[in-house]
């Protein structure tokens, strides 16, 4: 991945200011917090409805990469342009979704949330290293008090079982992958449109998830309309409105903070139990909370004219 000017997470965004992006950063957590739900109904195997998350938006990200093509006055051709950091974009978002369903099969999913949500650990150490951008005092700050919002959030939930630690190792590397997956999305917006990343990233990504389906033996198509309206839902809110809003975002804001908003999802998660499961918030979880909150705030980048 190639390197540019270090920005940081104390560095501006692009002149339009923070607030569209840094928007379309929480539509992307929220969209992809709903993924596991759809997941668990689609009726098809784990690496199966990962290959349709992926698969069946795919005329419309083409729909969405030509007109953005054509927008930019980039020749037709253009679309279908990979370069080495949408390659790497689209091969880590593959193992990203591979390892994450093999955690989620092997322990629990509390335990598999905790340890996928420690992606940011690994973009703010690579972030000066790999793509550039050093981090601030502040965004290591906001790690900090992130990561102990999580475990005051979801610590009481982490169980360990010596039967469950290969999920949970499974865990810990789709951390890494999805962190080198926010690195490497970073580095292709420097050049490529949103609509094009995700295409291609997605056509990239389809023919591995698919291998993958039919070695597990997976069931591949969901035998009523419920489950076939589930792998719709996690294809165009999950991965084309999650992962479309998220690269759009990552073309103004830095790697490290943006990975950071991602601890939301588990405040978010905890909200909706206590709203719709009747599970009460203990002090810790509120204080979790509030800590993740904090953390973000340090971590912001600095507006700028």
């Amino acid at each position: 991945m190639t390197q540019s000017p270090a920005t940081g997470s104390e560095a501006a965004p692009a002149a339009a200011g923070l607030a569209l992006p840094f928007g379309a950063l929480l539509l992307s957590t929220l969209t992809m917090a709903s993924a596991p739900l759809f997941v668990r109904l689609a009726e098809v195997g784990p690496f199966a409805s990962a290959f349709w998350r992926v698969t069946a938006a795919l005329p419309v990200l083409w729909l969405w990469a030509k007109l953005e093509t054509r927008r930019r006055g980039e020749p037709p051709a253009a679309v279908y342009r990979i370069e080495p950091a949408i390659l790497v974009t689209g091969l880590v978002f593959a193992g990203d979704l591979l390892v994450w369903h093999l955690a989620i099969l092997n322990t629990s999913v509390a335990n598999a949330s905790f340890f996928a949500l420690m992606a940011p650990v690994w973009v703010v150490l690579g972030s000066a290293l790999l793509i550039g951008e050093k981090v601030g005092r502040g965004g290591v700050l906001g790690l900090l008090l992130c990561l102990g919002g999580v475990v005051a959030l979801l610590g009481s939930s982490y169980s360990f079982a010596s039967e469950n630690l290969d999920g949970d190792l499974y865990g810990i590397v789709t951390s890494v992958f999805f962190g080198a997956y926010f690195m490497a999305l970073r580095v292709a917006r420097r050049k490529a449109g949103t609509g094009r990343i995700v295409f291609m990233t997605s056509v990239i990504t389809a023919p591995i998830l698919l291998v993958a389906s039919l070695i597990a033996g997976n069931v591949l198509v969901p035998p009523g309309l419920g489950g076939a309206a589930a792998l719709v839902a996690l294809s165009y809110l999950g991965h084309a409105g999650g992962q479309g809003f998220l690269a759009f975002s990552l073309g103004h804001l830095p790697a490290a903070f943006s990975s950071l908003v991602t601890f939301l999802s588990a405040l978010v998660a905890a909200a909706l139990a206590w709203i719709f499961l009747d599970e009460s918030l203990v002090p810790m979880q509120i204080a979790g909370a509030a800590l993740i909150l904090a953390g973000i705030y340090a971590a912001r980048p600095a507006s700028q004219p």
